[in-house]
């Protein structure tokens, strides 16, 4: 690719910038001020861009994105790389759906067997989880059934979701 040319690029500039005046004229007359304004600001960005030094800046980004692209098709190292990458990001998605779906449940079961209070990997477990299952209420009345059942329900709901 050629590379960064003053001599080239500073006429070139300023017919781009001409023809976009002339452009910028011509739309000014037949669609009103606002679109000729605005095609006179487009217009002028070769120009700027050539004498503030940043049109070489966006010459370089482009012949980088060209040779990036050309070396991306025809790279089979690149394609590789390309797979594994996709590989990953299905692997981090599956795994968050296995997660949400209780996929890591052996450790809850064995964090929820030892006694309150013990440090887990997942931090303490409060010291009201083991002592709420071992006193449940009497099923003497109706009330008091109505109530545990509702709780038991919540508890279900709670434990499907993962908190505790």
């Amino acid at each position: 690719m050629p590379d960064f040319n003053d001599l080239t690029l500073l006429p070139f500039c300023v017919g781009l910038t001409l023809l976009g005046l002339i452009g910028s004229w011509a739309a000014w007359r037949r669609r009103g001020a606002a679109a000729g304004t605005r095609g006179v600001a487009w217009s002028l960005l070769p120009v700027s861009l050539y004498l503030t030094g940043l049109l070489e800046l966006v010459w370089d980004v482009v012949r980088s994105s060209v040779s990036w692209v050309t070396h991306l098709i025809f790279s089979p190292t690149v394609w590789a790389g390309v797979a594994l990458f996709g590989v990953s990001v299905v692997l981090y998605v599956v795994s968050g759906v296995a997660r949400g779906r209780g996929g890591n449940r052996a450790p809850k079961e064995k964090a929820q067997s030892k006694p309150g209070g013990e440090l887990t990997a997942t931090g303490p477990e409060p010291a009201s989880a083991a002592t709420g299952k071992a006193a449940k209420p009497a099923r003497g009345s109706k009330a008091k059934q109505q109530e545990s059942s509702e709780f038991d329900e919540i508890e279900d709901i709670l434990k499907r979701h993962g908190i505790n």
